[in-house]
Parts: C-alpha cells; structure tokens; sequence
C-alpha cells in the first residue's frame, strides 16, 4: 500500500501584470426565453476563447446553479477591458440585454489589483454578491461606467 502522497502548493508572481483586472460576470436564467438567450451569448464566448481580445489573458467558464453560469476573466489592464466592452460583439450583447432581458438577469463585480472594484447587477431577482451587504449605487450619470465606479472614492 502507498502512503499518501501530500498536496502540491503552488503560487504565482504577479509583478508582470500591475494593471491586472479580474472580472466575474455571471447570467441567471429565470425563463426558457432566458435559457435562448444564454444559447445566443454562448456562441460568442466561445468566439473568445478561440480569438481573444487583445489584453485577454485568461477565460475561464463555471457553473454556479443550474440557471447561472459565470465567467471569471484575467484583463492586462482596464484599458484594454475597455476596449473589449465598446466593440462588437459584448456591445451587441449589451444593447440587446438592455432592450429586453428575455428572462434573464445579468452581473458582473470587477477588481482591480490596485484594490479598486465595482459591481453592476442588472434585472437579477435578489441581491447577490456586493449587493448583499452594500449599499445600492445607480449607475448613471458619473456612475454610468465601471471606470467612473472604480474610481470613487470612500467616503
């Protein structure tokens, strides 16, 4: 019999990457007309992976419930999430969502290696994440964007 083998610790060295965003984004489906549109945002994540964004350092999937999939991404910089956000396709899908949610509620919470984050939740059924213990922020006017968000200040 083999004695038991001790687990492997690993770590990694961030200093390449001081601008480093990570993003959690997630979609909860409430209707089979959310589940169609979760079918439509799937092909373009798929897309992704196979031609990343430039500053797109990782993508990874995940499956939260059986109704909410989430994805956790891995920026260069916000500049270049940016970047991504205001050209197709995440605009497209964007436009659409805000249109009509077809049963569906979105989120994403940003953080920011210099310890700046923000969050925005769209159409979702109960507080989740940030929401759960802080206080709601409307995100117009100099709140309209995450960058707007991330740079405001305690206080």
């Amino acid at each position: 019999m083999q004695s038991p083998q001790a687990p492997t610790r690993q770590s990694v060295d961030l200093t390449a990457y001081p601008d480093l965003i990570v993003i959690m984004l997630g979609f909860r489906v409430s209707s089979w007309r959310g589940f169609f549109s979760l079918v439509g945002i799937g092909k373009g994540l798929r897309a992704i992976q196979d031609a990343p964004p430039d500053g797109l350092l990782a993508h990874e999937q995940c499956l939260f419930a059986l109704n909410h999939v989430g994805i956790r991404q891995y920026w260069r910089d916000l500049e270049s999430l940016e970047r991504f956000t205001r050209s197709a396709p995440h605009s497209g899908w964007w436009r659409d969502f805000m249109k009509l949610s077809n049963g569906a509620g979105f989120w994403h919470e940003t953080y920011a290696r210099s310890g700046a984050m923000e969050a925005l939740y769209a159409n979702m059924p109960a507080p989740m994440g940030f929401a759960r213990f802080a206080p709601p922020l409307d995100p117009v006017g100099p709140f309209l964007t995450a960058r707007a968000r991330m740079e405001r200040k305690a206080g």
